[in-house]
């Protein structure tokens, strides 16, 4: 018997040969496949970067080539006469303020959710996330009617709570599922000492979550940022306090009949630069965010 398996002891080196042939052409695959979507995704961005230096004629011409020259101008004439810059100062408020709204009401519920025991706690849970499933095409008609009647139509006010509340349920879910990863004994440890429970949120639950904290808040802030039909339903009004994504749309039709491609062009980047700066930003937090439940 010795003998045997001494003989069929080198033979298990060869059985891993086409395992290890499988999990490289499958690595080779998924990289390919990584590397296609990166450059399907980067390259639409780079081609409106790079338009927004053109003139009109470069742009109709060789729309494919690199500009003759760095025309900023593009950008200046987008951010002024086309008041780019107006728009986009109206966003940054909305945003600002429907992202407070719903990081503050959401980190709370959710902590309470995750954290504290009562009666009735899973339904309350489930009627939070169950909002989900509702699309915002399918309350546009009452959503109309209830901004408008509780006197919030055509404000700023109004767009935020509107934004703070279909962000609500995907923030919930995500920070509930969170915050029950985090060590029940530094919570019991501060208990002890004195801290009580609004303190205990704030100032220790607060900060240990301040990876999912940052993570929700980015994908709240993208959606925010790029919202267009609530606004274009709620913000008939003034064109004044319009957001970004509807004077995007403005600027799309009127600059087409006009032929001022390069003002366009350049609107869009100006629209873009900062849900980059932000991704760039806060890469790593994301990342950890996303992961950090996995790991515990």
């Amino acid at each position: 018997m010795t003998a045997l398996q001494e003989r069929a002891a080198p033979a298990a080196p060869a059985a891993e040969k086409p395992l290890r042939r499988e999990w490289g052409v499958a690595n080779v695959f998924s990289h390919g496949f990584l590397v296609l979507w990166a450059l399907l995704t980067t390259f639409p961005l780079l081609w409106v970067l790079i338009s927004s230096f053109k003139n009109d004629t470069e742009i109709l011409s060789d729309p494919w080539g690199l500009p003759g020259a760095l025309r900023f101008e593009n950008w200046a004439r987008a951010w002024t006469e086309a008041h780019i810059g107006r728009y986009f100062l109206n966003s940054a408020i909305v945003v600002t303020g429907s992202l407070t709204l719903t990081m503050l009401f959401g980190a709370t519920a959710a902590y309470v959710f995750a954290r504290y025991e009562f009666r009735f706690r899973q339904v309350f849970y489930y009627l939070f996330v169950g909002g989900m499933m509702f699309p915002v095409f399918l309350a546009l008609v009452p959503l109309f009617f209830v901004v408008r009647n509780a006197g919030l139509l055509n404000t700023w006010p109004g767009l935020m709570i509107v934004y703070a509340g279909y962000s609500l349920p995907f923030t919930v879910f995500f920070l509930t599922a969170f915050f029950r990863t985090l060590p029940e004994s530094v919570a019991e440890a501060a208990l002890l000492d004195g801290c009580g429970h609004f303190r205990l949120f704030y100032r220790v639950m607060l900060p240990m979550a301040r990876p999912g904290l940052i993570s929700i808040g980015i994908f709240n802030f993208l959606s925010h940022w790029n919202q267009f039909i609530l606004p274009q339903v709620l913000m008939q009004g003034d064109e004044s306090k319009q957001v970004l994504a509807q004077g995007l749309a403005t600027l799309a039709v009127s600059q087409g009949y006009e032929g001022d491609y390069s003002g366009l062009f350049a609107g869009l980047t100006i629209a873009m630069l900062p849900v980059l700066a932000v991704y760039v930003l806060f890469q790593r937090q994301i990342q950890s965010g996303l992961t950090a439940g996995q790991l515990k």
